[in-house]
């Protein structure tokens, strides 16, 4: 009969794939406003294990309570800075060994599960509105998308910057030794 783990076999799942986890992953949040999308992706974020989030533009820090409502305390998890112009948190993430993809709809972006997302990645995501700018898209290393076949444009925020997450550790896991 199948059933829910009890929080020590998590705790137990859990230490076994952050084992299994070698490289680093940071985000940069490019003027994501809404609060509820902050905190979304502070949650997410350290659900994968990521390192460092930048805060660019005019980004909602998660210090805000309607953020901090959505993050559950998971920002006191994450290290992250307050908010800064987006070039100077692309040189911040390549001064500390990241390469800098922003997940955008661009002419030469490429889809996410061809990214080469095996090592440590920063990865950008933009404005609810208007996605990444374009001085940061232009000091950015490279640009991914994530494939749609539905008739809607674009994803959430929070919901891309989850999936995207997703995808890095994915690529990283996939390359394990089946044990």
């Amino acid at each position: 009969m199948r059933r829910q783990l009890r929080p020590t076999d998590v705790k137990r799942l859990n230490r076994t794939w952050r084992r299994g986890t070698e490289h680093r992953i940071a985000l940069i949040l490019e003027s994501v406003t809404g609060p509820f999308n902050v905190g979304s992706i502070f949650r997410s974020a350290a659900a994968f294990g990521v390192d460092t989030i930048w805060l660019a533009g005019n980004a909602t820090p998660p210090t805000n309570p309607k953020a901090g409502k959505t993050a559950l305390g998971t920002e006191r998890l994450v290290t992250w800075h307050e908010p800064m112009p987006a070039v100077d948190a692309v040189k911040a993430a390549r001064e500390d060994g990241y390469a800098v993809l922003a997940i955008e709809l661009t002419s030469d972006a490429q889809p996410i599960f061809r990214a080469d997302l095996g090592r440590d990645v920063c990865l950008v995501v933009g404005s609810e509105d208007h996605g990444c700018s374009p001085a940061l898209l232009d000091a950015a290393d490279g640009a991914c998308y994530i494939p749609q076949v539905g008739r809607v444009g674009s994803f959430n925020v929070a919901v891309a910057a989850a999936m995207a997450l997703a995808e890095t550790r994915r690529q990283e896991w996939a390359a394990l030794p089946d044990s």
